[in-house]
């Protein structure tokens, strides 16, 4: 595998969407705005009852935005379209009627936290561990803040994006309420994850989208607040610090 992609297969009525990018599973504006309109198809498809979440590789689940197209932000606005393209997909997976089972195989950082966050139920190996990032380049996880809040609390997801330069273990992510189950290998995983969503197929599809709504009751809002929060992160990105940052990191 060399070229990214997003690709939607349909089995037994789950519709495994799958992403990959060769950079560890970073994904730039187009990757997410294919991801984010997959989502909402599926959730529209007939044939699918539940959705599976999952990327490619044996490693990285995601390594977050696209560093490459970070660095080459040169106005407030570009910035603000390129962190609104997480804000795109954690809005699809939440208005999508259908659940959304997080299947995360290794490591995830940045904006691959908040859409791990996003899902409805995600399970994980042991490699899985989580890092909040943002900080490190003079930015925070403002886009994704909401999401990954909902998930670990405000201890929790204010513990790991002020402590930027650490990886949390998927156990901790367990114990915080992000990780359902944690396996001790991807087979593993992947067989509880195809179990599972077999057996919400065999659920009423109206009765899981009420429970959806009500899940996610007191989100109404996200569209605008994401939005927000994305012109936070254009105008932060073009700080001096951050460009100094970034230049290292070039």
């Amino acid at each position: 595998m060399s070229q990214p992609y997003v690709k939607l297969e349909i089995e037994n009525q789950i519709g495994y969407i799958e992403f990959f990018h060769p950079a560890h599973n970073s994904l730039p504006g187009n990757i997410l705005a294919e991801l984010s309109q997959t989502i909402t198809d599926a959730g529209n498809n007939e044939n699918i009852k539940v959705i599976v979440l999952k990327s490619g590789g044996d490693r990285t689940f995601c390594a977050g935005a696209s560093f490459n197209e970070l660095i080459n932000i040169n106005d407030e606005a570009t910035g603000k379209v390129f962190f609104s393209g997480f804000a795109n997909v954690i809005n699809a997976m939440r208005k999508c009627p259908k659940f959304i089972i997080g299947r995360v195989q290794g490591k995830t950082v940045g904006g691959g936290v908040g859409v791990a966050s996003a899902t409805d139920y995600c399970m994980a190996t042991k490699f899985a561990a989580i890092k909040l990032s943002e900080l490190n380049v003079g930015i925070g996880p403002f886009v994704v803040g909401p999401a990954v809040e909902r998930k670990l609390g405000l201890s929790g997801m204010s513990q790991i994006a002020i402590d930027a330069n650490t990886f949390y273990p998927a156990e901790w992510a367990k114990q915080k309420g992000l990780f359902t189950q944690v396996f001790d290998t991807t087979d593993e995983l992947d067989e509880a994850v195809k179990t599972f969503a077999e057996n919400l197929c065999n659920y009423n599809p109206e009765a899981m989208n009420e429970m959806k709504k009500i899940f996610w009751q007191g989100t109404e809002d996200w569209d605008m607040l994401l939005a927000e929060r994305a012109a936070v992160s254009g105008r932060l990105v073009l700080s001096d610090f951050t460009k100094e940052t970034l230049k290292r990191f070039k």
